[in-house]
């Protein structure tokens, strides 16, 4: 490690050498608290130090373990696009639907309805470790020094500028006590909930009875 005057007044600059993010999490020695011939002042310069270190640390913890799942993440961001891209395209299938194919195209949605809230659970798994990765870096290194899953997955490769990924609260419920959906799940759930909400209207407009009775999406 070296250090050197900063870019304004009173800053300094420090270098260490590279992090793997397999290291021990770097942390002032208790004993420099004990030590009476530490200053007050070089105690606060060295915590600076280790302040600096653990960003450090904490930015080459995260590329360490959250490239893997970033890896493991985009097939299923992209199984996830397409699924709800064919819940779109069934359901749309309704206004060139003949009356008398109404219930095949039923059993089409259902089918569809399925395969969606599947692929958002795939991915609200995967979505719920990266953004605990990502809370536990800001955690050590403050949110001012965060390193974005976004800027990770770009050095990696990948684009994980559209990928939905909520706080990692978000896909932490209360055990023992509720039991919350995760939110891309949820986000399925409201949509097959609107799109069965507009083809009951239409069967009561039509007075026909098949079209509100078509089994629901199961959400386990």
């Amino acid at each position: 490690m070296r250090a050197e005057p900063g870019e304004y007044e009173g800053w300094t600059t420090y270098h260490f050498r590279g992090f793997t993010g397999r290291e021990e999490r770097p942390e002032m020695p208790s004993a420099v608290w004990r030590d009476r011939t530490v200053t007050s002042e070089e105690r606060w310069e060295l915590g600076r130090q280790y302040d600096s270190a653990r960003v450090l640390w904490s930015k080459a913890r995260l590329r360490l373990r959250a490239v893997p799942v970033l890896r493991k993440a985009a097939p299923l961001w992209e199984a996830w696009q397409r699924a709800q891209a064919a819940l779109h395209q069934t359901f749309r299938a309704f206004w060139d639907t003949s009356d008398g194919m109404w219930r095949a195209q039923l059993l089409k949605l259902t089918d569809a309805e399925r395969a969606a809230v599947e692929a958002a659970t795939a991915w609200d798994g995967v979505a719920g470790e990266l953004a605990r990765l990502a809370e536990d870096q800001v955690r050590e290194a403050g949110e001012d020094n965060d390193l974005a899953l976004t800027v990770v997955a770009r050095e990696a490769g990948l684009d994980a500028s559209g990928w939905d990924i909520s706080p990692a609260d978000s896909y932490n419920p209360y055990p023992g006590y509720w039991q919350k959906e995760m939110p891309l799940v949820a986000a399925a759930g409201r949509e097959i909930a609107e799109q069965r909400e507009r083809l009951a209207e239409v069967a009561a407009l039509a007075g026909d009875i098949t079209a509100t009775t078509a089994p629901a999406a199961r959400r386990d």
